[in-house]
């Protein structure tokens, strides 16, 4: 399945959507995820496994964890070598003054940003995606 490569069908199409709940990062060693928690992102690094999971199950397994996050979803189907879409939502956040996390999907991108900013930076999306048209 090919996704869209064309910047402006992308921005004006990304419909950003944010899933309910808190999101937090957490780092392990290689190869030992705790009974009951569910990882939504896991990336292996030399220094340990990252894993981007729902608050609650961090706190239930008893896992330290930073950075609480709002997950947002672009619900626009972007080819992984469309060129430019991870640069103007980084750029349209970094003017608002957000922080921003993307992780590629073969469909869609999300975005992890600061939860308590998360509905903000749904709006910049928003605005961003209605400039685009």
């Amino acid at each position: 399945m090919t996704g869209e490569r064309d910047l402006r069908v992308l921005l004006h199409g990304m419909r950003p959507e944010l899933r309910p709940g808190r999101y937090v990062y957490a780092t392990l060693p290689a190869g030992e995820l705790p009974p009951g928690v569910t990882p939504v992102v896991t990336v292996s690094e030399r220094e340990g496994t990252t894993l981007v999971v729902p608050e609650a199950q961090a706190v239930a397994a008893g896992l330290p964890y930073g950075f609480v996050a709002g997950w947002i979803t672009l619900r626009v189907h972007s080819a992984l070598d469309a060129v430019g879409l991870t640069a103007a939502v980084s750029l349209a956040l970094t003017d608002a003054g957000i922080s921003c996390n993307v992780v590629a999907g073969y469909h869609h991108d999300h975005l992890f940003v600061p939860h308590a900013r998360a509905t903000e930076a749904v709006r910049v999306l928003e605005a961003l995606a209605a400039e685009s048209g």
